[in-house]
């Protein structure tokens, strides 16, 4: 759905449910997503978009100030710069560049990040498994454009290979998220208040998503 609002268009999806209460939530890509009771009319919900606008664009044009202040990312030659854990290196301190083409350089680098980032998670997932008493089906390393992470309703995790490129700390905030998943699959308020028993200032990591994913790229 969609409606304009003070000259500005606001998109937004809906996800019906067997709450009481509508929600808007919007995530660190700028993404609008209303969660309404079942059978509420379209009329409704665009008049909640409408009564929140003014707040809903003000945080549209935070996530896009945020993301226009980015670094600029690298290009494939041995000092083009790419992030790795928070922090920029060339890219011959990443991978051998030898005598390969872009194309070529792009793959081996991707392919870092994947390894990388299946090696962080791996290593760093047991801590809070065992703090939160859970424990996942399966970990996969995938490729996403939209979500850093996601849990599946049958206890299987999967982790955004670019990731790697984020500090230590803002992995574990993903981690720790989607293993809260696993014990509530909404974003009520008991999920947040379980990500924030361990990770009190989660709301910062969320913020460096926002401001710095889209360098977060090949």
């Amino acid at each position: 759905m969609k409606i304009e609002y003070d000259n500005q268009l606001i998109e937004f999806n809906v996800q019906y449910g067997n709450g009481k209460k509508i929600s808007i939530h919007i995530d660190s890509s700028g993404r609008i997503t209303l969660k309404v009771p079942k059978k509420t009319s379209e009329e409704t919900i665009k008049n909640v978009v409408e009564r929140n606008g003014k707040l809903i664009v003000e945080k549209l044009n935070s996530i896009a100030a945020m993301a226009a202040e980015s670094p600029k990312t690298g290009e494939y030659e041995d000092e083009g710069k790419f992030l790795y854990l928070g922090k920029y290196y060339s890219l011959q301190e990443l991978i051998e560049t030898g005598d390969l083409n872009e194309a070529e350089l792009k793959l081996k680098l991707k392919k870092f990040y994947f390894a990388s980032c299946k090696k962080i998670v791996g290593e760093r997932i047991n801590k809070y498994q065992a703090q939160l008493r859970v424990k996942p089906k399966t970990i996969d390393i995938v490729e996403s454009r939209t979500k850093w992470g996601s849990c599946s309703s049958d206890k299987k995790l999967t982790f955004n290979y670019r990731l790697a490129m984020a500090p230590v700390e803002v992995i574990d905030y993903v981690i720790i998220h989607e293993l809260c998943h696993l014990l509530h699959m909404n974003h009520d308020r008991s999920f947040w208040r379980r990500v924030g028993s361990l990770m009190p200032d989660y709301k910062e990591k969320e913020e460096y998503l926002a401001r710095y994913g889209r360098a977060m790229t090949l």
